[in-house]
């Protein structure tokens, strides 16, 4: 079903002015989004994102990507960012509407040290003994023998219930192995003189099972791709009204989190692999932990040798459309929507119907009096929760939290995404039907789109005739901020940020020195 805007008609180009609170009201993006996961950021989900491969020659893809342990220093050494081998990390995809996994990819990784856990010694005096550091020289190929901690992953793809369906690993294509091997992190430009090349040899082609295209995969360090004014928005939003309201100044602030990295998690799918008799998917990352977890007082030699888990796997990270636990659920239930599953979101749907972000900015910004005034937002609920009728939404959809992408919507070249998304496609009356809220991808600036929704834009476009579907109540005189609601903005850039323009398409990391 290759929907475009011409069949789509007049509803959709007034629709994107606001298309967006599917992110729910939008901030930042998710990091430290909730209080447990505060205190086990290796498996703190920051960012979501699944488009149509635009990289050349790679069309009939899909990308998912899921980034985890958000606002890495890239000097953070000499024990850097290796994921959890004691967690779970897990990419969903619904293709069938009824808000459960029918795909899952499970990933579990294994840091172990060299020389069969004895790690790299140096001779000194007539005693051997353990070097402090990850590397012991300069680093450039996979298994490096410089790299006394070695970094691998093993996949496997679930059908059905992610605990109790049927399951089969990913494969190596030429090898048939079902380790892959991540590089280690951006150390400095001495150990990895070129970390790109470096990089690149970890990018894997793979088999999976149930798929007769071979994909491609890779997990490793990259620079963080979200762009968000994020200090001074959880400051009561310190910045002027005036700075917030003009469009020209998008992109007058730096980019914090452009000095930061994070940990991707990687997986090129084609897309006959992921639908299921409808071309529209939805998709979500989780990461679990075990129950039980035993701190050793005496630990014995090894990486990681102090921890003992056992027990059930446990969900604690949660992510799908972004921003939603950060700016859209209540303080009081941030931990249990980390823990829950999309089809139990019926009990979080006063946080979309009366969001408490408008009267927050009311109160921030002193501009009483400005959030929209129909009650309960119909708006929010259909483009949050089931995706927009004739864009992204399932042919049976059962309302639910997750990103969702029409795999029929030809993707758009890099250089002619509009950082917008849909809503700036039809601003600027282009031809780029493939981002936000279609998916996402990395350069959409979700943030931007998310304010302008919130603040009641999608009242604006449905009109009084209310067009959309959304209600009656739904239209230009429940928007109290008028036309400035749709130019808002949090002064920072999405669309300036260094992106690769094939796969992973997420930039090489900052290094630790240069």
């Amino acid at each position: 079903m290759s929907t475009t805007l011409q069949r789509i008609g007049g509803p959709l180009a007034a629709l994107p002015l606001a298309l967006t609170l599917l992110s729910g009201s939008a901030l930042a993006s998710s990091h430290r989004e909730a209080p447990f996961i505060t205190t086990a950021p290796k498996v703190d989900a920051s960012d979501f994102y699944m488009f149509r491969s635009y990289e050349a020659g790679r069309s009939d893809f899909v990308t998912l990507i899921a980034n985890y342990l958000p606002l890495q220093d890239a000097y953070g050494g000499p024990n850097y960012f290796a994921l959890d081998p004691n967690a779970l990390y897990e990419i969903h995809i619904d293709n069938n509407g009824d808000a459960k996994e029918d795909l899952s990819f499970q990933f579990r990784f294994r840091n172990t040290l060299s020389n069969g856990g004895a790690g790299t010694s140096l001779k000194i005096g007539d005693r051997s003994v353990g070097i402090p550091l990850v590397q012991s020289g300069q680093v450039s190929q996979v298994g490096d023998p410089n790299l006394q901690l070695a970094e691998t992953y093993t996949v496997q793809v679930v059908r059905g219930d992610r605990r109790t369906g049927t399951r089969q690993a990913l494969t190596q294509v030429g090898t048939g192995s079902e380790t892959f091997a991540k590089p280690v992190d951006n150390i400095g430009v001495k150990t990895i003189p070129d970390y790109p090349g470096y990089a690149a040899k970890h990018v894997h082609a793979v088999a999976i099972p149930g798929c007769a295209t071979p994909g491609r995969m890779f997990v490793g360090q990259r620079q963080d791709p979200f762009a968000v004014n994020l200090g001074p928005v959880f400051d009561l939003v310190n910045a002027p009204v005036s700075v917030i309201t003009d469009p020209a100044l998008t992109g007058a602030v730096p980019n914090p989190l452009g000095a930061k990295n994070v940990t991707a998690i990687a997986l090129e799918i084609h897309r006959s692999c992921l639908t299921n008799g409808d071309d529209v998917i939805g998709g979500w990352t989780s990461a679990s932990l075990r129950q039980a977890r035993l701190i050793d007082g005496k630990p014995g030699s090894g990486h990681q040798a102090s921890e003992r888990a056992g027990g059930a796997w446990t969900q604690v990270s949660r992510l799908g459309m972004p921003l939603v636990n950060e700016v859209v659920i209540g303080l009081k239930d941030k931990d249990r929507f980390n823990a829950s599953k999309p089809s139990g979101d019926a009990q979080f749907a006063d946080y979309v119907t009366h969001p408490t972000l408008p009267a927050l900015l009311e109160i921030a910004l002193n501009l009483p009096k400005t959030a929209p005034t129909n009650l309960p937002r119909t708006d929010l609920v259909t483009t949050f929760l089931t995706g927009i009728k004739g864009v992204n939404q399932p042919k049976n959809v059962v309302a639910s939290e997750m990103l969702r992408l029409n795999t029929g919507i030809a993707p758009v070249a890099y250089a002619e995404q509009n950082r917008l998304g849909i809503v700036g496609n039809l601003l600027a009356g282009g031809n780029d039907n493939a981002g936000f809220p279609n998916g996402r991808r990395p350069k959409d600036d979700v943030v931007d789109i998310s304010l302008v929704a919130v603040m009641g834009g999608l009242c604006l476009a449905n009109g009084d005739t209310d067009k959309l579907g959304f209600g009656s109540a739904c239209r230009p005189s429940a928007v109290p901020l008028g036309a400035t609601a749709l130019k808002l903005h949090d002064a920072v850039d999405q669309g300036v940020v260094p992106l690769l323009s094939g796969f992973p398409y997420l930039n090489t990391p900052v290094p630790g020195s240069k």
